[in-house]
């Protein structure tokens, strides 16, 4: 996969900054977000990108017994709470309030990024990542994801890669 600048370099978005900053080899890919789109953001991105949904990940911000955690997930399913807690060992899961989720990473619902938040969180990956070689999150805002290897989002995420989607 090559390295694309697109954005990476100092006015990219932290998500970006942190693959370049770690040396990552990556793809940016970016498409125009249709704010009247019914998909919801990542089916949107792989329709408009015109990838397989299931190699699209969406990031989640949860609280696992008061502690903010992302989870990633495909797009393609739901995120099964009960799961993500007991990956962290953790007894309660629950999806945070999105003001929460937005000022703790620094990005805004629908961009989200696993990668470049502002503070570090618990981080747990959908064991289904494994089956691609590469995989595309957000890149930090709408409109924007960046493809890489599974090994290298886990890595950089220092990610737990457990059984936490459903459907």
């Amino acid at each position: 996969m090559a390295r694309r600048d697109g954005g990476g370099g100092s006015g990219g978005t932290p998500a970006l900054r942190a693959l370049e900053a770690a040396g990552i080899p990556h793809t940016v890919h970016a498409y125009t977000h249709d704010a009247s789109s019914d998909l919801g953001y990542g089916l949107e991105a792989a329709h408009a990108l015109g990838v397989e949904p299931e190699r699209v990940f969406k990031t989640l911000m949860t609280t696992v017994d008061g502690v903010l955690t992302v989870a990633v997930v495909p797009v393609t399913t739901t995120l099964d709470l009960k799961a993500l807690a007991h990956a962290v060992g953790g007894k309660r899961a629950a999806m945070a309030d999105r003001a929460v989720a937005e000022r703790a990473t620094g990005y805004v619902v629908g961009g989200i990024s696993p990668l470049g938040q502002r503070q570090r969180h618990p981080t747990v990956v959908d064991e289904s990542v494994e089956l691609f070689d590469a995989v595309l999150v957000s890149a930090g805002r709408r409109g924007l994801d960046v493809e890489l290897a599974p090994a290298d989002l886990v890595r950089l995420t220092e990610a737990v890669v457990a059984d936490i989607a459903r459907g």
